[in-house]
């Protein structure tokens, strides 16, 4: 089936005089989760990132660490699979001319890509010109409130006027979809996951705004007078609004301005090198923002307390890892403020669990083993909330190399935790913490240890992270996941997270967990903790018995108690 789609794909070259055809995995929103999939469409590869080139004879899939077991799963016999961190497409794919499509690439990731080849952009997209994408009618964008959002929209909007002013800027334009969310406190229904608005944005210094979407978008959000009907301007009418802009200079997010729009801009303004700074505000969360979240993390600790007592005590022989997915999500579905998963839930049984992104799917799952960890990442969005959490279960004693690989992803999850963030205050010094006694063990995990995470808009969320080159400075409300890991292929997977914030306490910033679920204590080799990481465990499961402990039934609650 795949040969067929590429070959048709090939077909195309002759008349556009191209060697290859390059597909990312992101839309022309650059979402994370793109109802649009080309990259799945022409190679069958389901993770959250990557990107194919299709040559004449050959074809490369370039993926990061998360993903080349499965990319090897599901495209493998069609394509070469390349780790992108260790070797970048151009120094594979040399002295091509290479087709792409502008609008779904930035300049940046083009040219640190492939820039060893002649570049060809040819706007009407080549795998759409195959696969005949039907976009469904959505729902209008919504607004939140500010007991919810803890600011108004005019607010923020000043905020970002004051920053164009101070660096003599005239416009920002805003491409990613989750920071015209935030900076007009408007959610959407137009991805999968995330209730993000499909819309781009232009923000001027003299307090001129136009939001560039479908105008069918906006109807409650006029009524809201969130914005008036002046303002919003259709997708395709983008070049005509740029050209009647009066002014001097732009700014633009080099993480999702398309080389397309880049283009437009170029025409006729000077592009200064700054950063869109809604990154940056959305990342750190105001109290309002804090207290949803921890009420939010509230109700999915309780679901996956349920979930976890459920899992231990049925029979393993009967159940699959879609049916122990679904009842995951079924226990959440009991806070009438859940809404949808955050992501794709990841249920791996046994080497499924080394997968670090692994889907299972009614056509594809396997039973639960009782002889084999079983590795859930799963997420909700609440009103209004984002959580994601992992845990790793077993369900019989393990041989004590699994119980010390374990024990030492969660000493490492315990070091982040307690991190002093006066000494330890970027990403890449935490990271170090978390990896500190697998490498030890001469072990490692293939992926960042956390992620910074969205106010009911995305999970993964920037610029913050835990990770080898993040430098970012952790700051007061900003929250990360917390998840380092250890993955033996063809075997088994460890991962433990939690999502943590940044609060002050006693002049000093620490880190305190949102996340109040049960960690496994029947994997831990006690003999390596430290009275430090076994005061935390105790601490920790306290806090969910005293949460939890009057809303469970009786051998609910005896089973928790005794975790403590």
């Amino acid at each position: 089936m795949i040969k067929n789609k590429i070959k048709v794909l090939r077909e195309k070259f002759k008349k556009f005089e191209i060697d290859g055809y390059i597909i990312p995995k992101n839309d022309e929103y650059f979402s994370e989760y793109a109802k649009n999939d080309r990259l799945k469409n022409i190679s069958n590869f389901s993770g959250s990132a990557g990107i194919a080139v299709i040559l004449k004879k050959q074809n490369y899939l370039f993926v990061d660490g998360r993903y080349t077991i499965q990319a090897q799963q599901e495209s493998d016999r069609n394509f070469n699979i390349i780790e992108i961190h260790k070797r970048l497409p151009h120094t594979i794919i040399k002295n091509y001319t290479l087709g792409y499509d502008p609008k779904l690439f930035t300049s940046k990731n083009i040219k640190n890509y492939f820039l060893n080849n002649n570049l060809i952009p040819i706007n009407d997209n080549l795998i759409d010109q195959i696969f005949k994408f039907k976009e469904k009618k959505t729902k209008p964008f919504y607004s939140l409130e500010k007991n919810i959002t803890g600011e108004t929209h005019q607010s923020k909007i000043l905020k970002i006027i004051n920053f164009l002013k101070s660096n003599n800027t005239d416009y920002l334009f805003v491409s990613a979809p989750e920071n015209i969310a935030w900076l007009l406190n408007i959610r959407g229904y137009d991805n999968p996951n995330s209730p993000i608005p499909n819309a781009r944005l232009i923000i001027g210094r003299n307090k001129n705004l136009f939001l560039i979407t479908k105008k069918n978008n906006t109807k409650k959000i006029i009524k809201e007078k969130k914005i008036n009907k002046n303002q919003v301007i259709d997708i395709k009418d983008i070049s005509k609004l740029i050209n009647n802009l009066k002014g001097k200079n732009f700014i633009i997010d080099n993480k999702t301005c398309s080389i397309f729009h880049e283009d437009i801009i170029k025409s006729k303004f000077k592009i200064l090198d700054k950063d869109d700074p809604i990154y940056k505000l959305k990342s750190i969360k105001n109290s309002h923002e804090i207290n949803h979240m921890i009420e939010a993390h509230k109700k999915d600790g309780l679901a996956l307390t349920k979930f976890i007592y459920w899992i231990k005590n049925i029979n393993k022989k009967t159940i699959t890892e879609v049916e122990a997915q679904n009842k995951l999500e079924k226990f959440r579905k009991f806070s009438k403020d859940y809404l949808t998963p955050s992501f794709n839930t990841i249920a791996g049984s046994g080497a499924n669990g080394a997968i670090v992104h692994y889907r299972a799917t009614t056509k594809a799952t396997k039973k639960i083993n009782k002889q084999d960890l079983f590795l859930v990442d799963s997420g909700g969005q609440y009103s209004y909330g984002t959580t994601d959490v992992t845990r790793t279960i077993c369900f019989i004693s393990q041989k004590q190399s699994i119980k010390n690989a374990y024990t030492n992803v969660l000493k490492g999850h315990i070091a982040v935790a307690l991190t002093n963030l006066k000494k330890d205050n970027t990403g890449k010094k935490i990271d170090i913490r978390a990896r500190k006694f697998l490498n030890k063990e001469g072990l490692d995990y293939a992926h960042g240890t956390g992620h910074g995470v969205g106010f009911f808009l995305n999970v993964h969320e920037g610029p913050q992270s835990i990770s080898k080159h993040n430098s970012i400075k952790i700051e007061k409300g900003m929250i990360l996941s917390n998840e380092p890991g250890y993955y033996k292929k063809n075997h088994f997977g460890i991962r433990i997270e939690n999502l943590i914030y940044t609060k002050k306490l006693k002049n000093k910033l620490v880190f305190e967990n949102l996340t109040l679920a049960p960690i496994e204590k029947d994997l831990v080799n006690y003999k390596l903790l430290n009275k430090t990481e076994k005061d935390y465990l105790f601490r920790y499961h306290l806090n969910i018995y005293s949460e939890y402990s009057s809303v469970l039934n009786k051998k609910q609650r005896k089973w928790l108690a005794s975790l403590i």
